[in-house]
């Protein structure tokens, strides 16, 4: 699966049943070649362009499943906030 197909999944929180929107980036670790999370707009945020500074560092050992359409995750969402102050 390439990172522009990822991007267009849809991200449903399994705890919540709550939508968390799409991925904008993923963090990968250099040295293995393997993806390690997924990263959300926070919310309030559309395309990191309104709204609030923040953001979901979503584990991929969080991640449920992935679909055609939606990848379904398992999260405390209140945990995976990241705060990034852009200047």
């Amino acid at each position: 699966m390439r990172l522009c197909e990822l991007k267009q999944k849809e991200i449903i929180n399994t705890c919540t049943c709550r939508s968390l929107g799409c991925p904008i980036d993923v963090e990968f670790d250099c040295e293995s070649g393997r993806l390690t999370a997924l990263v959300v707009p926070g919310p309030g945020r559309f395309c990191g362009f309104f709204g609030r500074e923040s953001e979901y560092v979503i584990p991929w050992e969080c991640i449920c499943q992935i679909g055609d359409d939606i990848i379904l995750v398992s999260i405390q969402e209140e945990k995976c906030i990241s705060k990034e102050h852009l200047d």
